[in-house]
């Protein structure tokens, strides 16, 4: 008999608000469904076994990696495919995906993850997004297998991290569990702090450590903290003598743009740029920098740079828009700066164009809005 070609790998728990919507975003493309759930008293299970999956019941025990991990053990499809319940597969994508899975001779397969921001899931818009490619997709029984209780990872078999040979899929995955609306974000937030402490006290801790908990500090509120966190993360993965993932600049310049001041952010934005010469959030930052410091000239130079990078770098993490409207927006201040109206007006229509609302503000009022 053949095996299933897919196997959907869920862990859940009392996620009956929107376990249904992701389950149906990938009806077409999965064989099989299993679900860990970690104690669900919501209903969670029934709509589960309702699409047909087998639900395996487990106490929670302080690891994402563990439940993930049994998940594994009972699937039998060719490939895995994990997703969170807040997630969904876009649904131009599903005949591409599995006819990738068919034709592919990788053991596995990035594919292009949409992290919404905002208020409402209703409201949701690409322009209001992070974008990062992860790899969800991974041949079955060939030793694959998660590691880290919190903001789990992928481990390759026999320690053999072949990450940077993995296709990239035309496939989205969107993710809402950012979002102001989501019914339980604020406890997950200090769930996931409490977790990333108790890991944190451990005394052979990775500096990714420091990392999660500094975006989950920022995303509560405690940007200070946070900014602190990211540069012992930063200094950690230096100390041994490893390059700091793109991300973790990503996270140390978003919190001076959003909270503090760019002026602080020189000479480092250079020394990021020099690790990561097509990150377009730092050269976005870079650009601010320079506005900051009344160099419009060069920071025009910067903008129009990023608009030819564009949005497709999806191996880091990027707000949407630093290649494209807000790169344009800023483009138009500059030359609002420099008294140059009729060419300002023409990049803040573009940049209009581009967003379809009225969204970017002008420039350095984001930086400076808390």
């Amino acid at each position: 008999m053949t095996p299933p070609l897919i196997s959907l790998c869920l862990i859940v728990k009392d996620e009956a608000h929107q376990i249904e919507k992701c389950l149906q975003s990938v009806l077409s493309v999965i064989d099989e469904i299993i679900v860990v759930d970690t104690g669900s008293t919501d209903g969670t299970q029934e709509i589960c076994r309702q699409y047909g999956a087998k639900v395996i019941e487990v106490p929670w025990e302080n690891s994402f990696a563990k439940a993930r991990n049994i998940g594994l053990q009972h699937a039998v499809g060719e490939w895995i495919l994990w997703m969170d319940a807040d997630e969904e597969l876009s649904g131009d994508d599903q005949d591409v995906l599995r006819q990738a899975v068919i034709s592919s001779k990788s053991n596995a397969l990035f594919l292009k993850v949409i992290h919404y921001l905002g208020a409402k899931k209703e409201e949701a818009s690409p322009q209001h997004s992070f974008r990062l490619a992860q790899i969800r997709l991974f041949r079955n029984k060939k030793g694959f297998r998660f590691e880290k209780d919190i903001h789990e990872t992928i481990i390759w078999p026999d320690g053999a991290d072949l990450t940077q040979l993995v296709p990239l899929l035309p496939v989205e995955i969107h993710h809402f569990g950012f979002m102001d609306d989501s019914i339980s974000y604020k406890q997950k937030v200090q769930r996931n702090i409490e977790l990333l402490l108790r890991e944190q006290e451990k005394p052979d801790h990775e500096p990714w450590c420091e990392y999660h908990l500094a975006n989950e500090l920022y995303r509560a509120g405690k940007w200070e903290q946070a900014f602190a966190l990211v540069n012992i993360a930063i200094e950690g993965f230096l100390t041994k003598k490893q390059l700091p993932p793109s991300l973790l600049y990503q996270l140390k310049y978003e919190i001076l743009f959003r909270h503090g001041s760019m002026r602080g952010a020189w000479p480092g934005i250079e020394r990021a740029i020099q690790l990561y010469p097509n990150y377009v959030d730092l050269h976005f930052y870079k650009g601010v920098f320079l506005m900051e410091h009344e160099m419009y000239e060069e920071a025009i130079n910067v903008f129009e740079h990023c608009l030819t990078l564009g949005e497709e770098h999806w191996e880091h993490l990027s707000l949407r828009g630093m290649g494209s409207f807000y790169a344009f927006s800023y483009l138009g201040s500059c030359m609002e700066r420099l008294g140059k109206k009729p060419e300002a007006e023409v990049y803040h229509q573009f940049s209009a164009g581009l967003v379809q609302e009225n969204w970017p503000k002008p420039a350095l009022s984001i930086a400076n809005e808390e």
